[in-house]
């Protein structure tokens, strides 16, 4: 995969790209990312890249030349042609299933806006999508560009340690993910659920999964209205062949309970060992060595 990232402050990207995951992605050449100064392409000594909006109105917007110059000096590069993505508080809503969409392009061209915004004439001209990460204003263009090659990076095989840890990630699949827990398996008196310790994987995917529907019942109600998503849970319990095949969670009637006085109280210390098996009854369940999560 390829990205380029057309910016007024490329700095901004250099610590960015240098950590991680992502270090790791480009260090293996499983991504491309090069970040383009829109301000190179500027006509002035001064590198003026902005004006007055036309029609009066505060700020300033991203003049059109400096951005279409930008753009056409990466359009020319070898490779497949890219999808021209300006970045803009009035786009698509980046959701999984628009970053699953992006994951198949093979190259991807980010316009970063910043003050009001970009010339509207360079957008008619050159951006194919518009793209939004959020219904909120930020400064500028750079931090949803993060946010976008992050998001769709994780599904370029090879980037994550293991892929079927985007399996159960929130989001994947309509769902949010299942709480996580990790050592030690009793903190302040309060344990992990046993079944995360009993090894039994079908058992334990079937608790996850209800987990997750119930987080997400409390959540995010509207994710549930997706067509079919339902279906697609219960034929995932039945698989599981899991008794929890209800879709409501073991912990319902506790979680429902949160507000109330003495609802949902942690269990005493020596109850809560008696609860869960201690760290050493099954040394390594849960813990194989990492999933390529950060």
């Amino acid at each position: 995969m390829i990205f380029e990232i057309l910016t007024l402050f490329p700095e901004i990207f250099a610590s960015f790209l240098s950590q991680s995951l992502l270090a790791k992605a480009l260090a293996a050449g499983i991504l491309t990312v090069s970040v383009t100064d829109i301000r190179d392409f500027a006509a002035d000594r001064h590198r003026t890249a902005d004006d007055r909006p036309f029609g009066g109105g505060p700020g300033m917007v991203l003049k059109a030349e400096p951005v279409a110059l930008a753009v056409e000096s990466r359009l020319g590069l070898p490779g497949p042609p890219p999808l021209v993505v300006g970045l803009t508080p009035s786009g698509e809503l980046l959701n999984q299933a628009l970053v699953r969409e992006l994951a198949k392009e093979k190259r991807i061209m980010l316009i970063c806006g910043r003050y009001e915004g970009v010339d509207q004439r360079v957008l008619d001209l050159h951006v194919q999508k518009e793209i939004s990460v959020g219904d909120y204003v930020v400064n500028g263009g750079e931090v949803p560009a993060m946010v976008l090659v992050e998001a769709v990076s994780r599904l370029i095989p090879g980037f994550l340690g293991k892929g079927e840890s985007l399996l159960d990630e929130s989001h994947s699949y309509g769902l949010l993910e299942a709480p996580l827990y990790t050592r030690p398996s009793v903190w302040r008196g309060v344990p992990v659920p046993r079944v995360l310790l009993s090894g039994h994987r079908a058992q334990i995917a079937a608790y996850n999964l209800a987990e997750s529907v119930d987080k997400t019942r409390r959540i995010r109600p509207e994710l549930l209205e997706r067509p079919g998503l339902m279906d697609e849970v219960a034929e995932a319990f039945d698989r599981a062949g899991s008794p929890l095949g209800g879709g409501k969670s073991p912990n319902a009637k506790k979680k429902e309970g949160r507000g109330r006085k003495g609802a949902d109280c942690p269990p005493r210390a020596d109850d809560a060992e008696k609860a869960a098996p201690s760290d050493e009854d099954f040394p390594g369940a849960g813990h194989d060595g990492g999933d390529g999560r950060e």
